[in-house]
């Protein structure tokens, strides 16, 4: 049976592990809005089984697809990789998806955040959300892990953690209004220390330029190991992503961590800037209600939204000259661990990218006698 639990992960001693730590798995969705994929998805459907492909030569990787796109997904995916009928309104697994926490002894549990579609009525990006709300609970279910239904609306992407005690999250995303109206920052923190075991949280400001989700910790900066950050940067002081990272930069070089720890910080140079086509957006359906793609509009581009899985990192490749640069430097900072670069132009025309489609299963370790 799986348990709705009433008290809160901290105090029942579990945390969540950093992305770095080994892993039972990974959770997908699969994408099919017209109103925000191009051509039916159909271009979104391949760069989601490249990128699903990518991380299975690490882990079992697991797609939750729609009643309609059930066959599709499972004729279009490796075989192995499982296939799981999931109802959903979007594909954003990372965000709508449970952040899973664990315990010295081995157990594992699911935190289930309320979602609002990156601001319900006030700036939300689609409308229903009511299936992305019930998706975490359904991954628990599947899994049959007990689940806390957490008080405060929040998507994982808004959130780094590296295991140790600390998080990384912007003010932009988790102080807007369109979240969490009633609670201060502190209220905020507080509930990040009960449901993810945290003590200490750092605050940047601002996210990516232009990035629609309010700006996700996930597109601007991620720890590699503890007390080690990637941030996404350009040397370019005529481009406003310039003045966001160097903020970054210097809040990250005066901050500490949970456990004392200066940060040491790598930039990743961003690719382009990168813009919609006009061929791209005619693609798209135009549905009230929906987030438009506009030829012209700026692209959230990042090679930080990379994903960490057993033996493998899964990057955004962009098409883009400094795709390869990207490519090198991750294989510096990932050295027990093979650089996968995947073709996701298709996924950022959505609005994310590979760390924002995936959210990890951790893999629980007992302690020893």
């Amino acid at each position: 049976m799986v348990r709705l639990l009433t008290t809160t992960p901290k105090a029942d001693g579990f945390r969540m592990p950093a992305e770095f730590e080994p892993h039972a798995g990974t959770w997908m969705l699969w994408p099919e809005r017209p109103d925000n994929w191009r051509l039916g998805a159909k271009p979104a459907q391949h760069a989601f089984v490249a990128v699903a492909a990518a991380i299975a030569q690490g882990e079992p990787v697991t797609v939750g697809a729609s009643p309609r796109q059930f066959a599709n997904a499972r004729a279009m995916l490796p075989p192995h990789v499982r296939v799981v009928e999931l109802s959903n309104n979007d594909a954003w697994m990372r965000d709508c998806g449970p952040t899973f926490v664990v315990d010295e002894g081995g157990a594992l549990r699911a935190v289930d955040w309320i979602f609002n579609a990156w601001g319900g009525l006030d700036g939300g990006l689609y409308f229903p959300w009511d299936q992305d709300d019930l998706v975490a609970s359904k991954v628990a279910e599947i899994e049959r892990v007990d689940r806390y239904r957490a008080p405060i609306v929040l998507e994982g992407g808004s959130i780094h953690v590296d295991g140790e005690g600390t998080l990384l999250t912007t003010e932009e995303c988790l102080l807007n209004p369109n979240r969490n109206p009633g609670l201060s920052r502190a209220d905020i923190e507080q509930a990040l220390s009960d449901y993810l075991g945290i003590e200490k949280t750092v605050w940047l400001g601002l996210g990516v330029v232009d990035d629609e989700t309010s700006g996700h910790i996930d597109n601007l900066c991620c720890f590699i190991r503890p007390g080690v950050v990637a941030l996404t940067w350009t040397d370019d002081k005529s481009d406003p992503q310039y003045e966001i990272s160097r903020d970054a930069f210097e809040r990250l070089s005066a901050a500490t961590d949970a456990r004392g720890r200066r940060f040491e910080i790598h930039k990743l140079h961003q690719p382009g800037p990168l813009y919609i086509s006009d061929e791209e957006s005619r693609g798209v359906d135009a549905v009230e209600g929906t987030q438009p793609r506009r030829a012209g509009a700026r692209l959230a581009a990042s090679y930080v939204n990379f994903y960490i899985a057993n033996g493998v990192i899964a990057m955004p490749a962009f098409g883009d000259p400094r795709d390869g640069e990207a490519a090198a430097r991750l294989e510096t900072l990932f050295p027990d661990r093979k650089v996968l670069p995947v073709p996701a132009r298709e996924i950022l025309l959505g609005g994310g990218n590979i760390h924002c489609i995936t959210q990890q299963q951790p893999a629980p370790r007992r302690m020893k006698a």
